[in-house]
């Protein structure tokens, strides 16, 4: 049994045990700083700053911002991009940044592109997988969901009466999981769990009613010009699931309710950077990221 230091083994967390456990977070860097004050300056012409909701821990501190076209063409194609559902994942919230000021004007003609860079920006400010309720907003993307990230974008998203033909989700895999994470989770749910092998590389996850190999092998190459690719591991597995394609396994988004299920677009893919391995740095994963965007919607233009 793994130990953590909250909570009994075997038992699950009671509402003490949650409070005791945010209790124990502190703020670590700023989402005013590093998302906020970025989306004032980096929006392209064509596209607009729109606010969706604000978290309820702190309106004032946490507003929630997505970048739309300024008019949406019913002719196109549309796409959204996530970023932050988990916020402790650094690329997904600076890598859908990033590709908000050098690429989204490049698709503007091509697709309505949608970007939702930070959903859980308390998740971001004290880097943490959860919300302060102990909640994964990542396992919550149902109706009247308890978590506050997951409920606001997903009713963002329903207002604006889209058929998406592509959802990317843009996370990261990291030493932390093993390290603080699936600890907390086994602690907060009374089980044990193994460790599992963290990949040293860039991997996607697709959705497992309809993986769209041919998709995911695009994004794959494409990134693989930028950072390399996770290979299995001794099980042929990556993060216990059974690889499909080069760097590709699949989860049923739907099914585990994560934010890859909360459309029915087509195209769906989850980005896997690993951050901490020797062979990368912070841009070089943001890059990876923007690379993936880029050619997920290239691979439907």
């Amino acid at each position: 049994m793994q130990h953590y230091p909250i909570g009994t083994p075997g038992t699950p967390w009671t509402d003490d045990e949650k409070l005791q456990w945010k209790a124990r977070q502190t703020v670590q860097r700023s989402y005013r700083e590093e998302v906020l004050d970025k989306l004032e300056s980096i929006v392209p012409d064509g596209f607009k700053k729109l606010a969706y909701g604000a978290l309820p821990y702190d309106e004032s501190r946490y507003p929630l911002f997505a970048v739309v076209p300024v008019e949406f063409d019913n002719a196109k194609p549309s796409a959204l991009v996530t970023g932050g559902v988990h916020g402790y994942e650094t690329s997904g919230v600076q890598g859908a940044l990033q590709f908000i000021e050098t690429r989204l004007k490049d698709y503007a003609e091509q697709f309505n592109v949608v970007v939702v860079p930070c959903v859980s920006p308390w998740g971001y400010e004290t880097i943490n997988r959860w919300n302060p309720m102990a909640i994964d907003p990542n396992r919550s993307f149902f109706v009247d969901s308890p978590s506050p990230e997951a409920a606001q974008v997903m009713k963002f998203v329903d207002s604006l009466n889209l058929p998406f033909a592509l959802h990317i989700d843009l996370h990261e895999t990291t030493d932390t999981d093993n390290s603080e994470f699936r600890p907390a989770l086994a602690a907060r749910d009374g089980v044990t769990h193994d460790n599992w092998n963290i990949p040293d590389g860039f991997y996607t996850v697709a959705n497992t009613p309809s993986p769209e190999i041919e998709f995911q092998k695009s994004v794959i190459d494409a990134v693989r010009e930028v950072t390399h690719i996770a290979p299995p591991d001794k099980n042929g597995k990556i993060i216990g699931a059974n690889v499909v394609s080069d760097g590709v396994i699949c989860y049923d988004k739907k099914s585990l309710f994560l934010c890859g299920g909360m459309t029915d677009a087509k195209y769906v893919t989850t980005t896997e950077v690993y951050p901490d391995s020797e062979n990368a740095t912070p841009q070089n994963c943001n890059d990876a990221q923007v690379a993936a965007i880029c050619a997920a919607l290239d691979f439907i233009k």
